[in-house]
C-alpha cells in the first residue's frame, strides 16, 4: 500500500529509525573503525617524534621542539581522551542520525506524491538512493584519510570539494530518477539500464571536472589507509542501510496496525 500517514508522523518515524541507525553505524565504528585510527594515531605521534628528535640534534639544546606540544594530541593528555573520542562518537553519529532521520522522513512525504511505490519500498529506495548520493559518490572520489593525512591548511578547500561532490550525487541520482520515470512504458530492464547509465553518465562528467586530492605521504602504510577507508564506508553502509531498513520497517508496523481484522464467517 502506498505511504500514509501526516508530515508529523513520518518525522517521527524517521527520528526513531535514524537514532537507531545512528547507533548501529557507532557500534560497527567502535569495533571495526577505532583500532584503525588507534594505529594512525600511533603512526603520527612516532612520526612527530621522529621530527622532534632530530629538530633537536639539529639544534642541540636551542633547539625547538616540535612534538605533541606544538602538534596533534590524540592520546590521553589531548583535551578529550581517546577513551572519550571512542564513546562521544556515539553521541555524535546517533544525533546526526536524528538529524538525516528528519530529513528522511520530510523527503518521503513529498516522494511519495510521485510514485505508485509501497511505503517500505519507498523507504528502501530512499535509503539506497540516499546511500549513493550522500556516501557512494563522494567517497570514491574523495575518499576518507586517518588521522596523520592531510594539509592543516588545505581544509577549507577540501571542506569545499566535499560539499560539492556531495551535490554531484544528488545531482546523479536525481538523473538516474528522472530518466527511468521518463521511461515509463518500457521495459522494466531498459527502464533500469537507462537510470543506472544517466546515474554514471553524472557521476563520471562530475568526477573529471572537480579536481582531484592526494595528501598521503609516500610512506603511509598502504594496507593501513586502505583499512580505515574500508572501515569508514562500512560504517556510512550501516547507517543508511539501517535507516532504509528501520523506516521501512516501522512503516510496515504502521501499516498493519491499521489494516483491520477479516469478519470470520
Amino acid at each position: 500500500m502506498p505511504l500514509t500517514g501526516s508530515l508529523k508522523t513520518l518525522l517521527l518515524r524517521g527520528l526513531l529509525a535514524g537514532v537507531i541507525a545512528g547507533l548501529l553505524a557507532a557500534t560497527v565504528g567502535h569495533f571495526v573503525g577505532e583500532p584503525h585510527v588507534d594505529a594512525a594515531i600511533a603512526l603520527e605521534e612516532a612520526m612527530a617524534a621522529s621530527e622532534a628528535a632530530a629538530d633537536g640534534h639539529a639544534h642541540g639544546d636551542a633547539g625547538h621542539s616540535h612534538g605533541d606540544a606544538a602538534g596533534h594530541s590524540h592520546g590521553d593528555d589531548a583535551a578529550v581522551s581517546r577513551t572519550g573520542q571512542k564513546f562521544g562518537q556515539f553521541l555524535a553519529l546517533g544525533l546526526y542520525g536524528l538529524a538525516l532521520g528528519a530529513i528522511f522522513g520530510a523527503v518521503a512525504h513529498y516522494a511519495r506524491r510521485f510514485t505508485s511505490l509501497s511505503g517500505p519500498a519507498l523507504g528502501l529506495l530512499l535509503g539506497v538512493g540516499g546511500w549513493a548520493a550522500v556516501a557512494a559518490v563522494p567517497f570514491f572520489k574523495y575518499p576518507a584519510n586517518p588521522p596523520a593525512v592531510g594539509d592543516p591548511d588545505t581544509i577549507n578547500d577540501r571542506t569545499l570539494l566535499w560539499v560539492a561532490v556531495v551535490l554531484l550525487g544528488i545531482a546523479a541520482v536525481g538523473a538516474g530518477l528522472y530518466v527511468f520515470k521518463v521511461l515509463a512504458g518500457q521495459l522494466s530492464t531498459v527502464r533500469l539500464i537507462g537510470g543506472v547509465l544517466a546515474f554514471v553518465a553524472v557521476t563520471a562528467v562530475g568526477y573529471v571536472l572537480l579536481p582531484g586530492v592526494d595528501e598521503v605521504p609516500a610512506d603511509f602504510p598502504p594496507s593501513l589507509l586502505w583499512q580505515f577507508r574500508v572501515s569508514s564506508l562500512a560504517v556510512s553502509a550501516t547507517l543508511w542501510a539501517a535507516l532504509g531498513l528501520g523506516f521501512a520497517a516501522l512503516t510496515d508496523i504502521a501499516g498493519r496496525t491499521r489494516t483491520p481484522e477479516p469478519a470470520v464467517a
